[in-house]
């Protein structure tokens, strides 16, 4: 019962306006004809409005017929997704799976893997966020994400479960117009030291260790979009993952530069799949944990 409604009763205004009669409605439902519109006259009488034009062969929706019936689909859907996830609750699925996502990450990925968990877990309530750099850690540990897909800068924290996925190769660029672009031989760090780097930090923590910073003027940045505007607009250089600037290299939008004695690691950064120590994913978070480790090393291996 919902206030005066009834399941029962969306349903049958639902079935007579599928199947195009209330003797075919009855047939579906399995009820006698004079039983469907018996529902459909209380249904109308106690909300106060006429549903179907009944004057012609077949009934036909009134203007506000046309309106509810769409309410009534809206309405049965939720209490049928409601039903399926009790049910899988009762049969050991967690009912909903909360992701968090560091930029860094390939968006490719990602994508095909949460497709195929929407496939395979159709049900299921996941809730997603994309997180400025530290955050999908700091949310897995404070219990708002179950599982990241994250870097672990500079090593694997001891309160969490971490699988390697893949690694990101990073490049040092900047905009063609850019002084160091001039270069025609590696850049060394004092020279680096004069120019602004564009640096990806921390939005919470802004204050929290850096990695890879040569330069006496930083400029911080929390979102990767607006550090690559500001990169292309000439403003500095910084390293970006190749999977976003292989092309605008290629097009002469970027240029890549070299440094010499650059200790960044050649292999890049690495990506793991991660989730908070002493917490036991469900079968759902399992299946995606899995998934990750097949679709990450085969995106890096096509690159």
């Amino acid at each position: 019962m919902i206030g005066t409604l009834t399941l029962d009763q969306l349903r049958v205004l639902v079935t007579i306006v599928d199947f195009g009669s209330f003797s075919a409605a009855g047939r579906q439902l399995r009820r006698a004809q004079s039983a469907i519109s018996q529902a459909i006259a209380t249904m109308e009488n106690v909300q106060g409005v006429t549903l179907f034009d009944r004057h012609g062969h077949r009934p036909i929706l009134t203007d506000a017929g046309y309106v509810l019936v769409e309410q009534a689909r809206l309405v049965l859907a939720s209490a049928a997704r409601f039903e399926a996830i009790a049910a899988n609750t009762r049969a050991g699925m967690e009912p909903q799976i909360a992701i968090a996502i560091d930029p860094l990450v390939p968006t490719a990925p990602f994508v095909e893997s949460m497709k195929m968990l929407g496939c395979r877990f159709p049900e299921l309530l996941v809730s997603f966020s994309t997180e400025g750099l530290g955050g999908a850690l700091r949310r897995l540990r404070s219990d708002s994400a179950s599982l990241a897909v994250c870097l672990l800068l500079p090593n694997v924290p001891d309160d969490v479960v971490a699988y390697p996925l893949m690694r990101v190769r990073m490049r040092a660029v900047v905009a063609p117009e850019h002084s160091l672009a001039l270069f025609q031989r590696p850049v060394t760090l004092d020279e680096l030291s004069a120019y602004v780097q564009l640096v990806l930090s921390d939005p919470v923590e802004p204050e929290s260790q850096h990695y890879g910073i040569f330069s006496d003027r930083v400029w911080c940045f929390s979102d990767l979009s607006r550090r690559l505007d500001f990169l292309l607009a000439g403003f500095g250089w910084c390293r970006m993952p190749e999977h976003m600037v292989m092309a605008l290299i290629e097009e002469g939008k970027l240029v890549e530069i070299e440094i010499e004695d650059d200790s960044a690691p050649r292999e890049g950064l690495a990506i793991y799949a991660a989730y908070k120590r002493g917490y036991e994913l469900g079968p759902a978070g399992r299946w995606l944990f899995n998934e990750l480790q097949t679709r990450f090393p085969a995106f890096e291996r096509g690159k």
